[in-house]
């Protein structure tokens, strides 16, 4: 595994010319990411700054060690309601420890290669949970959107609204006007100029409205008296068993939610650019960006779609524009952190409003209602999962859910056909079968034989009648087999015995006849009786049957 910074750079992919067009890209990213990687902060429950350290650690981090070109890395507003739900019962301790040890996951993750995964989440369950997330985000900004009075916001999403509707008499009316305002401003703003993010420009004119009117409104500076512009000493946090323990589910959660965002952020993008990340390369980057973040005192990272979008749409083309963004990031937190105390709170969480719309894919949401109701009810679980519970037991009971779907539609495929009653043969055998009288019956397995169809596979051969001498399966169509399907060969086997019928098998594919042998069936059954062709399994089937009537 190489990252694609040392790979381009290795094959002398990046020109000076690029590297113009990726520092401009960066600047433009670093001016998007500003106010979110804030209003992202203080959503999930810590200072401002935090953010800011996220981003600034953790996206140079994956831009220079990362398998995407162009991947933009940093907080996200898919873990505000997780780490708001860590922090509220494990404190913000618990939570960077829960972020290293997320990191660590990553990390051993992608070395053993777990990347390829991605491919076997359904949209369903993707579709289902980003909504979930839109939703959750969006109403965690309630409170500061409308102004309202309330000391402890709960994290749960109904007793949360429960909450809201308790204070909504506490509304503050300047709080509604400016944040409405605010994405009025980030809605139209692209009309007018689509270089200078409308998140900004919403800021800045919210800003100098309070400052210039001295509107009755919460600030950053209202609420977090101390807000500090420098990089923190790194600090490792105590981890032992104990720790382990309590704060695994939670890490589990963080590293699941980092690497599903990061690398389908990564496949949005390599439709943009034309190029194919390297998903191994990019759990390992997203694991050591997040070790790192941790270590800084910041918050969980991941592959940010959005801003990974921008950076292409801006020209960046290579890691260098991710790392010049975060470069930007630290020289505008050095120097420009302590104006950061004079933005409103109400234009941060109309940022995240506009946000949470974006990343909820709603076209795709609404595409899939129309899709088979098994699909749309895996879609619909998913999402309620999401919002009422957590990102686990969502993806959990989706993945649950659509695995027994899988194994309901492939055993509804897999058929077993009567071939003799079918009439399914050539003249030729026609006439061996039909002067064989109705003594040997031939079948075919049309699909994989596992857990899910060896039961109609053993009442079929239950029919088997006393009459019958050799029984032939034709296994051409079926290319897997698992052990209950050798269970079920084995009590077919058993009864074929007592009932003094041979079994036949023929076109015996790779892998069954791997199984065969490996768990001792082929030599049960005895090899001889395993024939290439069905053709011959009848002739010799045939010559059993004379030579029996003979004797």
């Amino acid at each position: 595994m190489m990252s694609k910074f040392f790979s381009m750079i290795k094959n002398r992919e990046i020109t000076k010319q690029q590297v113009a067009k990726d520092i401009i890209a960066g600047i433009i990213v670093a001016v998007i990411a500003l106010p979110l990687s804030i209003a992202l902060a203080i959503s999930s429950g810590v200072s401002p700054e935090k953010g800011l350290i996220t981003a600034i650690f953790a996206g140079f981090i994956i831009s220079l060690l990362g398998g995407s070109k162009v991947q933009i890395g940093g907080p996200t507003g898919a873990f505000v309601v997780i780490i708001y739900s860590i922090i509220q019962e494990y404190g913000l301790n618990g939570l960077i420890t829960a972020t290293i040890m997320a990191g660590i996951i990553l990390v051993v993750m992608g070395l053993l290669r777990f990347g390829s995964l991605i491919k076997y989440i359904p949209k369903t369950i993707t579709i289902g949970f980003t909504a979930g997330i839109a939703i959750t985000l969006m109403s965690t900004q309630i409170k500061d959107f409308f102004g309202l009075h309330i000391d402890n916001v709960p994290s749960e999403f109904i007793q949360k609204w429960e909450s809201y509707f308790a204070n909504i008499t506490s509304l503050n009316i300047w709080s509604l006007i400016i944040g409405l305002g605010s994405i009025f401003i980030i809605v139209l703003w692209p009309k007018v100029n689509k270089t200078i993010p409308g998140s900004m420009i919403a800021l800045i004119i919210a800003t100098l409205a309070v400052k210039l009117f001295n509107l009755p409104v919460e600030t950053i500076g209202s609420r977090f008296v101390e807000i500090s512009s420098s990089i923190p000493t790194p600090i490792a946090p105590t981890i032992n068993i104990s720790t382990i323990n309590k704060l695994f589910t939670p890490a589990i959660t963080i590293a699941i939610l980092a690497a599903l965002e990061s690398l389908l952020s990564a496949v949005v993008a390599d439709g943009m650019i034309n190029d194919t990340h390297d998903s191994n390369m990019e759990l390992v980057a997203q694991g050591l960006a997040n070790i790192v973040s941790g270590l800084f005192g910041g918050i969980p990272a991941t592959g940010a779609i959005a801003r990974t979008a921008a950076n292409v749409r801006s020209g960046g083309k290579s890691p260098i524009s991710g790392m010049v963004h975060a470069l930007v990031l630290l020289a505008t937190m050095l120097v420009l952190m302590p104006l950061a105390k004079m933005i409103p709170m109400t234009v941060l969480a109309a940022i995240l409003m506009v946000v949470s719309y974006n990343m909820g894919e709603w076209k795709q949401f609404r595409a899939l209602l129309r899709a088979p109701k098994s699909d749309v009810i895996v879609l619909l679980v998913t999402f309620v999962c999401t919002v009422v519970f957590d990102l686990v037991v969502a993806i959990g009971i989706g993945m649950l859910m659509t695995m027994a779907l899988f194994m309901k539609r492939i055993s509804e495929t897999t058929e077993i056909r009567d071939l003799v009653n079918e009439k399914a043969f050539d003249d030729e055998l026609a006439a061996v079968l039909e002067k064989a009288d109705g003594k040997i019956n031939v079948y075919q397995i049309n699909g994989p034989m596992f857990f899910g169809v060896v039961q109609e596979f053993i009442l079929k051969m239950k029919e088997l009648e006393a009459t019958t001498e050799v029984v032939i399966l034709d296994m051409r169509h079926t290319h897997a087999v698992d052990a209950s399907a050798m269970d079920a060969l084995s009590t077919l086997h058993k009864h074929c015995n007592r009932l003094n019928i041979k079994l036949y098998l023929t076109h015996v594919q790779e892998q069954p006849m791997k199984v065969l042998n490996n768990m001792g069936f082929a030599v049960k059954i005895g090899e001889s009786n395993i024939y290439e062709t069905k053709t011959e399994a009848i002739e010799k089937a045939y010559d059993y049957v004379k030579n029996l009537q003979v004797s």
